[in-house]
């Protein structure tokens, strides 16, 4: 019985220890988010984030973007509306959200921050969870 207990004991501190050491892989969260971008969100805001003057804003070296992660988020997932100043130019914005999972939204997040100039943060699912309303 005490083999027994050992075992089990030993098994659920393995699978606890290996759960917990787990790293969140950024460069393959930065690879897939790149997919996501080319298919939801190049048309608006260009191959190199660059957007479209006085129309779509950009994602290059954006103060906007790269101020706040969760408003970052709650973009992508619920959009935005009305105006918002980014680099210092004003952009009167209507941007849909996107119906995206949590890990798709950290993954082009992840993209979009490590991209375009930008030197960013780590957006983790777990993240983009909590912001959902």
């Amino acid at each position: 019985m005490k083999k027994v207990i050992a075992i089990i004991t030993l098994i659920i501190t393995g699978v606890f220890f290996f759960s917990f050491n787990q790293k969140f892989d950024l460069k393959a969260s930065v690879e897939r988010g790149k997919g996501i971008y080319e298919a939801q969100c190049i048309t608006c805001h260009m191959e190199k984030g660059e957007g479209v003057d006085g129309l779509y804003p950009p994602l290059a070296n954006s103060d906007y973007l790269m101020a706040d992660k969760k408003r970052a988020a709650q973009n992508i997932l619920y959009g935005v509306s009305g105006e918002i100043t980014v680099n210092k130019k004003l952009y009167a914005v209507d941007m849909a959200g996107f119906e995206l999972t949590d890990t798709e939204v950290s993954d082009v997040l992840n993209f979009i921050t490590h991209s375009f100039g930008n030197k960013g943060y780590v957006t983790t699912p777990a993240e983009v969870k909590a912001v959902r309303k």
